[in-house]
């Protein structure tokens, strides 16, 4: 099924909105996926064998916003192009973290569902279910080029 028109445009909206704090939502992100699942912390180079509150972590932040900003560009050239393009290069960088840390299906629906929140959580009132559909369309494509590469 096509990426709609429709959904990108709710995609980049809602992008814009949360662009406006991104620090904020970033940190937000990243809360959730702890909260969702606590040893996931391990998982990150930059959080493990911290004891450093995430709020204060540059690295974390950084790490956030390339998530954030690849499910949104996902989103855009789903709706273009009917695929999710990342650099070759980019994407098997992707990989081969992702599969060095272990990462299993699992963990992608985690990342999926604190993006959700945040995302949710960012836009109020102006949230929909049919946002959080184009949101889970386009996150789901770009997981699924990441899964690609990690076999």
């Amino acid at each position: 099924m096509e990426f709609t028109e429709k959904e990108e445009g709710l995609v980049k909206e809602s992008w814009e909105v949360l662009k406006k704090d991104l620090p904020l939502y970033s940190l937000r992100f990243f809360t959730q996926i702890l909260e969702i699942a606590p040893a996931a912390k391990n998982m990150f180079s930059f959080l493990r064998d911290s004891e450093e509150i995430p709020q204060n972590n540059p690295k974390l932040k950084a790490h956030a916003l390339k998530v954030f900003k690849m499910t949104c560009e996902a989103a855009i050239q789903l709706k273009e192009k009917g695929e999710v393009i990342v650099s070759e290069t980019t994407l098997q960088y992707l990989g081969s973290v992702h599969l060095r840390n272990g990462v299993i299906d699992p963990h992608f629906e985690v990342v999926k569902e604190a993006l959700l929140r945040t995302v949710k959580e960012g836009l109020g009132e102006k949230w929909s279910d049919e946002m959080g559909n184009a949101w889970t369309r386009a996150y789901d494509h770009l997981a699924s080029a990441i899964k690609a590469e990690m076999k």
